[in-house]
């Protein structure tokens, strides 16, 4: 049985980078067969994965919920490769999509898709929407066996958490079985790190700014390694804890 794992969080906390480079750490640490899910319609993330992608170049795992019924081949259709990573697939909606591209799909239609999966991975990491109204995002933070939420040091983000977590008090979530964590995803701001430590509680663990990673993310080349050691340290960390 594949293991599923939901990256969440509050906005801009740099959620999908982190959820990327957790996904290709387990990838390349575990020699695991890795599927990354990215069910954001709103601001669907292939484009900003691959922004030197044709636009037909890229799938859309819309077009499998589309379907009566969701299985492994029409999820492998839809899965996006990434040169030199043969076992990592990426699937997703693409640039011009939003949530009224394809039909409504309902829990029913998601369990499909997350069995289908699971007959191809591994691990499943789904990079989580922050709002969990997304039913991709939603199964995916009820059902994973770990979940880790994201804060970044900034106002919005202590916002967030002060405001939107008392909604998902509903023992389905989990909460308290949540991986929190703290991810600094800009260094060239100031940013009131303790003073977010004070506010978010049982923060668990921390990701440093890393220059090398934000410009891989403006790059499209994520997948890519970091030389950074403390960067490096803190996520082979995280992938022993997680897998």
């Amino acid at each position: 049985m594949a293991k599923l794992v939901a990256v969440w969080g509050s906005p801009n906390s740099g959620k999908t980078t982190f959820a990327v480079k957790l996904a290709s750490a387990i990838y390349s640490e575990y020699n695991s067969t890795v599927m990354l899910v990215c069910p954001d319609m709103e601001t669907p993330t292939l484009p900003v994965l691959f922004p030197n992608a044709k636009r037909d170049d890229l799938s859309s795992i819309g077009a499998a919920l589309a379907k009566t019924e969701v299985t492994k081949d029409d999820v492998i259709r839809q899965t996006v490769s990434i040169k030199g990573m043969q076992n990592f697939g990426v699937v997703g909606f693409k640039d011009g999509e939003n949530k009224y591209t394809y039909p409504q799909f309902d829990e029913t239609k998601v369990r499909m898709l997350f069995t289908a999966l699971s007959d191809i991975g591994q691990v499943i990491l789904v990079d989580c929407t922050s709002s969990l109204s997304n039913p991709i995002s939603s199964y995916a933070v009820k059902n994973a066996d770990e979940v880790i939420r994201i804060a970044a040091p900034t106002l919005k983000s202590v916002s967030w958490q002060s405001s939107q977590l008392a909604l998902y008090a509903d023992p389905a979530y989990k909460l308290e079985r949540q991986i929190q964590g703290l991810n600094v995803p800009d260094g060239e701001l100031y940013m009131p790190v303790e003073e977010a430590r004070a506010h978010i509680s049982d923060i668990r663990f921390s990701v440093p700014y890393c220059r090398e990673v934000k410009r891989q993310m403006t790059e499209g080349k994520l997948w890519q390694g970091v030389k950074d050691k403390e960067f490096s340290k803190k996520f082979r960390a995280l992938v022993e804890k997680v897998v």
